[in-house]
């Protein structure tokens, strides 16, 4: 007979439970062990008359084995290490019973299912990322749903990579027009990412979900456009609410065309910047008023007719009541027509005949384009219509 915490018990009993494992509902289990070393947990000691000394040990396995300081590290360490909401970070903690390697591998596990989970949600928040070399420029538009995210630093890493890749990307037509980009020819390159928390060779979409899951928000890759550069010009390029170079809400790239190959660069960079400025906070719709559609025509002028006819006034006065109108609507749509906003006593279209003199040669607006963030998103999931081209001509 031998004693175990002051009760008597048979040692015929005390040998089966050695053979069995206890579970109990209070949050641990009680494990049996048996070894020729000891252990720090509580454990009795018997031996066999023919046999050597063996310990059996009872081992209560908590849920939280550790203290409340070196969880909140593991917590905190996790975290650094993924980027992944805190409660998603504890919960693979609290199932890798705090072991964070398996807690890591467990949580990219969880995170790409969360993230598919996720994929059918609204994301209208995001930022525009922006690249150029000497042949093109090219922009795209990455989604997510808060802008908490889209202030992420391994969210603007991603975009700016997604930019540049885009870069590579041969279009068919050799044109200084903005080109959207295919996003199926995009979403299947492969990408060498070196950020501490986003690294190694990753295709597009596996990166764009790897994010996704780091975020805990839907990551969409939404559109993109390139322009290549003039044979003799420039392209120039801003953006607005700018977090960091080469990251926006709202872009604005143009093309300045020169016949003179011998002009002076800088001065058409200049000029451009401040152009591409105009287009972000004008909103242009088409480069000229002779661009601008026989149907918004028509309807423009139905509506202001209407609008003059209700005044009473005669036809004759009515009549130029409409033109005026129409010259005034011509100048809110047309790029070439609305009022410079860094000057406005002149208007697009004279800035561009000054600069020709400035230059000494003839020079032309090529084509522009305009970008903001999650413009269209909300009546595009209300509607289910196709997705807008960004203003561009």
């Amino acid at each position: 007979m031998v004693f175990y915490r002051g009760v008597k018990r048979p040692i015929e009993i005390i040998y089966k439970s050695l053979n069995s494992s206890i579970c109990c509902g209070r949050g641990y289990s009680t494990l049996t062990h048996r070894g020729n070393s000891s252990a720090e947990s509580r454990g009795y000691l018997y031996k066999h008359a023919d046999g050597p000394r063996t310990y059996a040990m009872s081992i209560r396995r908590y849920s939280a084995e550790i203290s409340s300081m070196e969880q909140m590290n593991l917590i905190k360490r996790l975290r650094e290490r993924t980027s992944a909401p805190i409660k998603e970070v504890k919960a693979a903690l609290i199932t890798s019973n705090w072991d964070i390697e398996a807690a890591q591998k467990d949580l990219r596990k969880r995170g790409i299912v969360l993230a598919s989970k996720k994929s059918s949600r609204t994301a209208a928040e995001g930022l525009l990322a922006l690249a150029q070399n000497e042949k093109k420029a090219a922009v795209i538009e990455l989604n997510c749903e808060t802008d908490f995210v889209a202030r992420n630093e391994i969210f603007q890493y991603l975009a700016l990579s997604l930019a540049k890749l885009a870069l590579l990307l041969e279009g068919s037509q050799q044109t200084s027009a903005a080109i959207p980009l295919g996003l199926e020819h995009l979403e299947d390159l492969k990408m060498n990412l070196d950020h501490p928390k986003l690294s190694g060779e990753k295709s597009v979409q596996n990166a764009i979900t790897e994010v996704a899951a780091m975020m805990g928000e839907n990551v969409k890759l939404r559109r993109g456009f390139a322009m290549s550069t003039p044979s003799i010009g420039v392209i120039s390029t801003y953006l607005h609410t700018s977090p960091q170079p080469g990251v926006g809400r709202i872009a604005g790239i143009l093309s300045l065309e020169v016949e003179d190959q011998n002009v002076p660069q800088d001065a058409l960079q200049r000029v451009g910047s401040e152009i591409a400025m105009h287009v972000v906070a004008a909103k242009p719709l088409f480069l000229t008023k002779e661009d601008v559609s026989s149907d918004a025509l028509s309807n423009e002028r139905e509506i202001l007719k209407s609008q003059a006819e209700s005044s009473g006034r005669p036809q004759i006065a009515i009549e130029k009541m409409v033109e005026g109108r129409m010259r005034k609507y011509f100048e809110e749509v047309a790029l070439m027509e609305q009022k410079f906003v860094v000057n406005d006593t002149i208007n697009v279209k004279t800035l561009i005949s000054n600069l020709s003199k400035e230059v000494g040669s003839p020079v032309k607006i090529g084509s522009f384009l305009r970008m903001e963030v999650g413009e269209g998103l909300q009546r595009l999931e209300a509607s289910n219509e196709s997705e807008p081209l960004a203003n561009a001509a």
